[in-house]
């Protein structure tokens, strides 16, 4: 699929992502978000003896990875797919041949989607109500917001965005049905939310875009299964990092990465652990890497970024799990 328009995308976190593969043993990076491909290009520009591994399910953000990670021939692979299928791509890629000492996961939107009205990611332009990451899906934002009831539609703003006014905004959808277009929905929410409400906070309708968002393309849901991938299919040394944008996410990364670290152990805190669980991979910093004032003064949209990371420990002996 192609697109005149380019996917321009700042990569946050760059030089810190590249500071923490730098230590990595030779072989491919799997770079689970590939978006424009600006960490992946880095990558491979500072280590020669690397190889990407790329998946994006946008099939724009793919095509104009594949443009800019060209002259860089068969070191670097894209391949039209969501990051939960991490583990079937990795296999068909034939791992075994060359080894995986990384994983990189830049979640939640990026820049190009919300920029281009005709995605319907923004409430700030008017356009048809998409919001569909990979455009061959065939479910759209508009979908959930004409066929939910109204029950489901309040339950689907407080998960996801914790929404206070979520039972009237959902009450006010119903009633107008149907709703097919970013304006429509955005005005639907300003006239559901009480004036001094709307006076803070921002736009009263980011909330309600950004639970529909991550609801439709199940941004929450797939995350737990693909970093335990991750962390599955890295060799010992290798490192997964993962670049979250808001507290949904960073709590999932938390989790899993801590869950990593301490195998599950089910033990009380503080005593020796007799549960039989095993670490496999050791925390790089506890709480995580934030932009520097400088990056967020360049680019705003890194403000919320957090990256958290792991690096897979060797396996244990068989005597020693007993």
């Amino acid at each position: 699929m192609t697109d005149p328009r380019p996917f321009v995308h700042e990569s946050v976190l760059l030089d810190r992502v590249l500071e923490l593969f730098a230590p990595v043993p030779s072989g491919t990076i799997v770079d689970a978000t590939l978006g424009g491909a600006g960490h992946a290009a880095a990558l491979l520009e500072a280590r020669s003896d690397l190889r990407i591994l790329g998946l994006d399910q946008d099939p724009f953000a793919l095509a104009a990875a594949q443009a800019r990670l060209a002259e860089f021939g068969d070191r670097a692979t894209a391949v039209h797919a969501r990051f939960d299928q991490l583990a079937t791509v990795v296999a068909a890629a034939g791992a075994a041949s060359q080894p995986i000492v990384g994983v990189l996961f830049d979640l939640g939107v990026s820049s190009p989607q919300f920029d281009r009205p005709e995605r319907g990611f923004s409430y700030r332009n008017d356009a048809p109500l998409d919001m569909r990451m990979d455009t061959t899906r065939p479910r759209t934002a508009a979908d959930l917001v004409n066929g939910l009831d109204e029950r489901e539609l309040a339950s689907l703003l407080r998960r996801y965005s914790d929404e206070r006014f979520a039972t009237r905004i959902a009450r006010s959808i119903v009633h107008a049905r149907p709703v097919t277009t970013t304006a429509q929905l955005s005005a639907l929410v300003v006239e559901s939310i009480p004036a001094p409400a709307r006076r803070k906070g921002g736009h009263p309708a980011k909330r309600t875009f950004q639970a529909l968002r991550i609801a439709l393309n199940e941004e929450l849901d797939v995350i737990p299964p693909a970093l335990d991938a991750a962390i599955d299919v890295v060799v010992p040394g290798g490192r997964v990092l993962a670049i979250t944008f808001h507290s949904g996410e960073d709590r999932l990364v938390k989790e899993r990465f801590r869950r990593a670290e301490d195998g599950g152990c089910t033990c009380p805190p503080g005593l020796p652990c007799v549960c039989g669980a095993v670490a496999e991979a050791r925390l790089l910093k506890r709480g995580g890497w934030a932009p520097t004032a400088e990056e967020t003064a360049r680019n705003p949209r890194a403000a919320s970024a957090r990256l958290r990371a792991v690096e897979k420990l060797p396996a244990r002996p068989v005597e020693d799990q007993r």
